[in-house]
């Protein structure tokens, strides 16, 4: 804070300088400096200064402006010279004036003397009343001349600003580094100790043996969110970025959701903690957070890592057999029931529906099976109340996968069981995807979406209702899946499952036993 004494004595010194410069440019002695003599009235080579016996003993001249008390008829007169002088006043106006100047000084005054704060032009002439005829101009201004009063104010106002704006920043950086010290200690104090051998399983273990059941304590979260090292990026979407990240040496996935989307992630929370929600099927999730960076905040949900990426991803570089096929269907489906399923107790589950289910949506673990993520927008069911409770997001389903009732608007919002049938539309489309993928008889097709060759890669409301509700279409199957006993079932099944009539489709639990048939039968191991 010492420039701040200096940056003021500099400012006073300046002020000082330029207001004694300015005094002096008033100074009555400087009044009739002027640019010379006109070249009519003094011839080029004469001395400026005018011997007494060459002067006339009295000289009339026309006065303006400068006229003497005893002047009459804009007369004056005088033993020296006439003068007309032409100034530009503090206000920018010019002024034209004449009168009589005595012989004591008057060579001086006739000479020219520039002067940086007036603009002025003096002519003078020595016959009587010929100061009349006299057109004195101002000098042109130049914009490359000034006062060094001028230059030395600036430079300093200059160097003073500079010198506050500096102390202002390091003042205000060095009170944001004393906050956020502040702040990091204060959430230190709020974090919990972790025993250094414990793994990200023991805690989740601990607290579903000790706990609610809705998954680990707020302070525990917390920490973990605090310790987190953030590695790469390794995906993105409308709602926000997914980051690898690493706790104590264990993968995590990191959704750092956009600021515009906390509503989704609030939601997205809330589902994931509620009691008896940990499913194997289910994203596994470790802990949610806000963090504040000044700036801005970031919303944060950490949830376990699968390396083999969504269903969407898998399936474009693998190809399926029969067994693979049907532990993914299988997986889904029990991931589907056990949010769809109530379960009834004093710390009971409720009926969760998805709303956006979709092969992005679904992730493939390391032994080939799928957890369902992406709660975002689901809904839940409180039996106790029959109420529909539906979060308060912006965001609305992925059109692709929209149930014909929800793309012709005549679902019904107030009743649960509507949710859970447009799922199982969207389940459907799921199993269909998966299927294609099959390698029967050394045929396989490539990736597609649903309605791939019907609407455009991002199709409008409009496209999906022409298609699946006015035309009643459905994805297309080859002709090979009939000629396998496994696509066959599943073709049954996907076909019941995105029926045009809610009522008419299969429950998850329906889907669910006949598949575990077919799993049992093919002696496969999940």
């Amino acid at each position: 804070m010492t420039g701040l004494p200096f940056c003021l004595a500099v400012m006073a010194t300046a002020v000082l300088l330029f207001l004694r410069t300015d005094a002096a440019g008033q100074n009555p002695d400087h009044v009739l400096q002027g640019t010379g003599v006109k070249p009519e009235a003094r011839r080029p080579g004469e001395d400026s200064t005018i011997a007494p016996e060459d002067l006339p003993r009295s000289l009339s001249c026309y006065c303006s402006g400068h006229c003497p008390d005893d002047a009459t008829n804009n007369t004056c007169q005088t033993n020296g010279q006439c003068f007309a002088i032409i100034e530009e006043d503090e206000l920018g106006e010019v002024q034209l004036t004449s009168g009589c100047m005595k012989y004591e000084g008057s060579h001086f005054q006739c000479k020219d003397s520039p002067n940086a704060q007036t603009r002025r032009t003096i002519e003078c002439c020595t016959t009587d009343f010929c100061n009349r005829d006299l057109q004195p101009t101002l000098p042109p201004q130049d914009s490359t001349e000034g006062s060094p009063h001028w230059l030395a104010f600036l430079i300093s106002m200059t160097v003073c600003c500079c010198t506050l704006i500096c102390i202002t920043v390091v003042c205000y950086y060095r009170y944001k580094w004393q906050s956020e010290r502040q702040r990091y200690h204060k959430d230190l104090e709020q974090e919990v100790f972790i025993p250094a051998g414990d793994s990200l399983k023991d805690l989740i273990h601990q607290s579903q043996s000790s706990g609610s059941g809705s998954g680990l304590p707020l302070l525990v979260q917390r920490t973990i969110a605090k310790q987190i090292q953030m590695v790469r990026q390794i995906g993105k979407g409308r709602y926000g970025e997914v980051w690898l990240g690493r706790w104590r040496g264990e993968k995590v996935a990191v959704k750092v959701f956009f600021t515009r989307e906390e509503a989704s992630w609030f939601r997205e929370t809330e589902i994931y903690q509620t009691v008896l929600m940990r499913h194997e099927n289910i994203l596994g999730f470790i802990a949610a957070d806000i963090k504040g960076t000044g700036a801005f905040t970031q919303l944060f949900l950490i949830t376990d890592y699968h390396e083999n990426g969504s269903l969407y991803d898998y399936l474009k570089l693998t190809t399926l057999d029969t067994q693979a096929l049907l532990r993914l269907a299988y997986s889904a489906a029990c991931g589907l029931c056990h949010l769809h399923t109530e379960i009834y107790g004093t710390q009971g589950k409720p009926a969760i529906a998805h709303r956006d289910l979709k092969s992005k949506n679904i992730l493939i673990k390391k032994n080939g099976t799928c957890c369902i993520a992406d709660l975002g927008l689901a809904v839940k069911f409180n039996s106790d109340t029959n109420e529909v409770d539906i979060p308060l997001s912006t965001r609305v389903g992925t059109r692709r996968y929209m149930a014909p009732e929800v793309l012709d608007e005549s679902l019904n919002k107030n009743h649960f069981q509507a949710y859970i049938m447009a799922d199982m539309y969207s389940y459907g489309l799921v199993v269909w995807e998966m299927a294609r993928r099959c390698v029967t008889g050394g045929i396989v097709e490539d990736y597609q979406l649903p309605y791939y060759e019907m609407v455009p890669s991002d199709p409008s409301y409009e496209d999906m209702l022409e298609v699946v509700c006015v035309k009643g279409l459905r994805p297309t199957v080859s002709n090979r899946w009939n000629s396998d006993e496994c696509l066959r079932a599943m073709l049954k099944l996907m076909s019941e499952c995105w029926a045009q009539n809610p009522a008419s489709r299969l429950t998850i639990l329906r889907v669910k036993k006949t598949l575990a048939k077919m799993v049992e039968s093919q002696d496969i191991k999940i």
